[in-house]
Parts: structure tokens; sequence; C-alpha cells
């Protein structure tokens, strides 16, 4: 059975969530022996979803990929042959688009990833004997909202939202592998007011936004992406910081006995909150995932 429980609310959300899963199986010598796969939604979501293995008694490794069959966002890069391809090779790719500089880029929403491996003993005695195995999400999805304090609209049309990451290449442990630089361009971008009421005088006032959606790969700690926001009209700078080193300062204190690399497998979703004077940065405080962070180093 399959349970994806490796997420920040320590919940199995495996029947809705997961939209397909490849199951291989490697023996002792690391040789794969048998493969399974199905994008059987109504299955997947049932709750009662398991695949049934009959093995010979011996020491088995299980590798699991969900949401790679759609083959729309990730790649196997072998082609699985059964007694042939050895677990070492299991590695997983994003997909990637290159510029005439081979410059690599994302620019898609990309499709939910998800990997998990176990060690399994086939024991030489009869009876039927049910192993779960967790996984644990790869993709995360970026939210960046530019909040106008001047009054003025905002248009997002005119900013260049880009994260720079090396997180497109995935052994079959799940670590990363060397990769190219990527650039995930923003799939998203949209422009939307909100009214706010001040509590003296009961006046309605609006405030103009912006906000732009990417989705990323594993993220690292220690390896930050890069989150870069520039004026489309005169490629001018407005800021620039490390996501996963800004995403770790909200931990808080019900996570604070968890690793750094943890707390970033877990989470899967991060909204920052950016706030623009006349379009420039008021670089004093943003709001991430409703956590509110002062920011005492203002050069970065």
């Amino acid at each position: 059975r399959f349970k994806y429980d490796y997420n920040i609310k320590f919940a199995d959300a495996f029947a809705h969530e997961v939209n397909s899963i490849a199951l291989y199986v490697f023996n002792e010598d690391d040789i794969l022996v048998q493969e399974i796969a199905t994008t059987d939604k109504a299955a997947l979501a049932s709750g009662t979803f398991e695949i049934p293995l009959e093995l010979l008694p011996g020491q088995y490794t299980l590798l699991a990929w969900g949401g790679l069959m759609e083959e729309e966002s990730f790649d196997l890069l072998p082609t699985a042959v059964v007694g042939l391809t050895t677990l070492q090779e299991m590695q997983v790719k994003m997909h990637r688009q290159h510029n005439d500089a081979g410059e690599a880029s994302v620019s898609e929403d990309l499709l939910p990833l998800y990997h998990g491996t176990m060690a399994l003993n086939v024991i030489d005695y009869p009876g039927t004997y049910t192993e779960t195995m967790s996984l644990m999400k790869n993709t995360n999805t970026i939210r960046i909202l530019l909040h106008e304090m001047s009054g003025h609209d905002v248009d997002a049309d005119k900013f260049i939202f880009e994260i720079t990451d090396k997180s497109g290449l995935y052994d079959w442990d799940n670590s990363r592998l060397e990769d190219d630089t990527i650039t995930f361009k923003a799939w998203s971008v949209t422009t939307g007011e909100a009214d706010i009421e001040d509590y003296e005088t009961r006046n309605n006032s609006s405030i103009s936004v912006a906000l732009a959606e990417h989705t990323i790969g594993r993220m690292k700690a220690g390896e930050s992406p890069i989150l870069t926001i520039r004026n489309r009209e005169n490629g001018e700078l407005v800021l620039r910081l490390p996501l996963a080193d800004y995403a770790l300062l909200t931990k808080g204190n019900y996570n604070k006995n968890m690793s750094d690399q943890e707390y970033l497998d877990r989470q899967d979703e991060y909204t920052m909150t950016f706030f623009l004077d006349e379009g420039e940065w008021m670089s004093s405080v943003i709001i991430i995932n409703s956590w509110r962070v002062v920011i005492n180093e203002e050069d970065i």
C-alpha cells in the first residue's frame, strides 16, 4: 500500500493527490524483476488502493514514482527492461526548454511528482503480508504577491518573475543530481484588487495586487533557489532573494525540532507577499505563508 503523509499536515493525502503510480521491484543484485503501473484515478482515489506482488523469498528494493505516468512534466531516463535495468539507472528528469544559447527554462505548471522507496524482505513462509510505502512530494508551488502601498494600480505585466535553481534531475533515492541551472518562469500572472475597511472611519479603500505563480522542483537546504523580480520596461532589479532561506524563517515553534531539509520536503506551497511603494520594493518586511518576517539586512 501507499501513503502520502510526508507533508506539513502529517496526514495521508495519497487518495486525494496522487493520480498515477509506477512501482519497480529490484532483487538483491539491484536488477529490475517486476514493474507495475496504473493511471486508474478511481482506484487510486478509493482509499483502499494496493498493488499485489507475488515474489520468491529474498531481499528486494521497491521504488515508486507517483505522477510520472502522464509524461507531461517528467521522464524516466532509462527504458525500464525487466532483467536488465539496474536500480542505479532509475533517474527522473524534468522537462525543460533550451534557447539558442543553451539556457534551460520551465514556463509551464509542473504536474506533481512523488517518490518513495523501501527495502522488502520476503520470507519463506505462506501467508499474505501488507507493507506500506510512504511517498514524498518533489514539486513546490510558489506564489508571489506584490502589494502596492501607494494606492496606485500595479500592473503585473510590467514585472518579470523568475526563480533559478538546479532541481530538475533526481536519482533513484530522490537525491538531487548535478543539473542545468533552470529558470522557472511564472506560468500564471494576474492582477487584482482587495477592499480594506478603515476601522476608525469605516471607509473602504482598495489595494492593488499582482500575483505570479511558479512550480519548481525539490528544494535543497543550503542550495537555495533564487527569486528575482525585474521591471520589464527597463530591466531594473526590483528584488532578489534566496527563496528557501527565507521560507525556512517561518518554520516556527511547532516545527523547530524538524531539520531544515525535512521542513522543505514536507511543505509544498509557499505564498510570499512583498510590499511596493510606487513600484519599488519596501525592503523592511515580507509575509510568508501568513508569517510576518521583518528584514534587518536590506542589502540583499
